[in-house]
């Protein structure tokens, strides 16, 4: 039974690699070439205006996307009762969809900067109405991550295609938005067809609606908080700047959201496993994958934050091109947040909220919200993108701690698995020469891939000698593998 749901989760992993690995291709495609089109302007307006709607959003999914997940992963094995839960949560999705909506309407016509372009936020605003159909939660509670992958894939190529084909010139940045909302929100309508052959429509039972509402209103403000500090600061510039200032500081995001999505890629596929864990009291499976989910966190995301800050320069230049060389030292401002935000994203969504501590998430976001509005109010105006940057690793910092000390009080010696040591020095050994290749003044591209080779390569050979856990059971899986294909 063990390798049976150790084989699961290896596979749930490899699906959830391959889309990572296809959110990080498809957005460089695209951000490549879409700013170099519509340029930092272009790019800044469709941040301000995803980052608006992302407001609305957050009150249209209640919560529910978290929720959610933990919740159906409790009943997958009943399928009454998962089609009940399911029809109750859709219920209140709906309800607060078209509550978001109304609200967006009145904001769109009442508030002047949006009122400016409202083609632009009425398009952003098509997340929303997708949402309310989309019920990712319920292939992820189900652990249906071969479907989530395939159908992320195609719409996701669909989108680079029409993106190079549709896109331009500078005037084109709502064609870009509308592609973008398509890209990451149309699969939607197959989830919702598609879910009829997981749980049934017809409701045959009386709908408990009121049971959910005081669980998801905890995860809403969780939601909430995490997605004011997340959004602030580009809203905050784009109010208190130009929209050259977002496209900047927005084109330091994008990178790095792209690199917490590697690091957190193993994270994403356990709060469904955990939340089955704990509910059939398999507690020690439970802390196993969780400590193993945090050293892959600390030895992928240090390597990565360093080697992203040395190269910062070079990465925005490839990514985006000379109008945002501006964007340099926001991102390295930014990248230690790649660590922060893998460690709290596994301590808070994938180990506290299976444990029922939705309120010490909740506390740590709302610490991060306060810290991160206050240092924009102050640094913005003086500092711009820049100001917005340190508001953000504040933040960061503040959920991560939190979270940590909270964490260490129900189950210690999570990090133990881990050397740090190990990982500190393959770092140090793998940086001097990957820096010293910086020293040769090539070109972008060349020196991108020449010292990413260095820097990991060396890496990876530090924790192999130093023997790392984790990776040398990684090494002695795949040593096993080999031997048995040549038997």
């Amino acid at each position: 039974m063990a390798d049976t749901r150790s084989s699961s989760l290896r596979k749930n992993f490899v699906m959830n690699a391959i889309l990572t690995i296809s959110n990080l291709i498809f957005p460089l495609i695209s951000y490549y070439y879409v700013s170099r089109i519509i340029f930092k302007e272009g790019t800044g307006q469709v941040a301000f205006a995803t980052s608006i709607v992302s407001y609305f959003l957050i009150f249209a999914q209640l919560g529910i996307p978290t929720y959610g997940i933990r919740e159906c992963a409790k009943v997958r094995g009943d399928k009454q009762k998962l089609s009940k839960l399911v029809q109750e949560l859709l219920a209140i999705n709906m309800i607060t969809t078209f509550i978001a909506y109304g609200a967006f309407a009145v904001c769109l016509f009442a508030v002047p900067k949006l009122a400016e372009d409202k083609p632009l936020y009425l398009i952003a605003s098509l997340a929303i109405f997708f949402n309310v159909l989309g019920m990712e939660w319920l292939y992820k509670g189900l652990e249906k991550y071969t479907y989530i992958t395939v159908r992320s894939v195609i719409f996701k190529a669909i989108g680079v295609i029409a993106m190079l084909l549709l896109v331009r010139e500078k005037g084109d940045y709502r064609i870009y938005c509308a592609i973008t909302v398509f890209a990451s929100s149309a699969s939607y309508l197959l989830n919702f067809i598609n879910a009829r052959k997981l749980i049934s429509f017809r409701v045959q039972e009386k709908l408990e609606i009121r049971k959910h509402l005081k669980a998801v209103a905890i995860f809403l403000a969780m939601a909430a908080a995490a997605t004011v500090y997340t959004h602030l600061d580009t809203v905050m510039l784009g109010f208190m700047k130009t929209e050259g200032d977002v496209g900047l500081y927005d084109a330091s995001v994008k990178i790095k959201t792209l690199l917490v999505g590697v690091v957190t890629s193993l994270g994403a596929v356990l709060l469904p496993r955990s939340s089955y864990y704990l509910k059939n009291g398999l507690k020690d499976e439970f802390i196993s994958i969780s400590r193993k989910a945090m050293e892959f966190v600390v030895i992928s995301a240090l390597p990565i934050s360093v080697y992203f800050i040395l190269f910062a320069k070079n990465g925005i230049l490839i990514v985006a091109g000379e109008d945002y060389i501006g964007a340099t030292l926001p991102m390295m401002v930014i990248m230690p947040t790649v660590m922060l935000i893998g460690m709290s994203n596994l301590i808070g969504i994938q180990m506290l909220v299976p444990m029922g501590k939705d309120k010490i998430v909740l506390y740590s976001e709302i610490a991060g919200m306060v810290v991160d509005v206050v240092i924009n109010l102050i640094l913005i105006p003086r500092l711009a993108a820049t100001g917005a940057a340190i508001g953000t690793l504040a933040a960061e910092i503040i959920v991560t701690i939190y979270q940590y000390i909270a964490l260490n009080k129900e189950v210690k010696g999570i990090f133990i698995r881990c050397r740090f040591w190990a990982v500190i020095l393959g770092v140090l050994c793998a940086g001097i020469p990957a820096f010293a290749v910086k020293m040769l003044d090539l070109d972008n591209l060349p020196t991108l891939i020449i010292s990413a080779t260095v820097f990991f390569g060396i890496y990876l050979v530090v924790l192999i000698l130093t023997k790392e856990p984790l990776v040398s059971e990684l090494m002695g899986d795949i040593s096993g593998r080999l031997s048995k294909k040549k038997a």
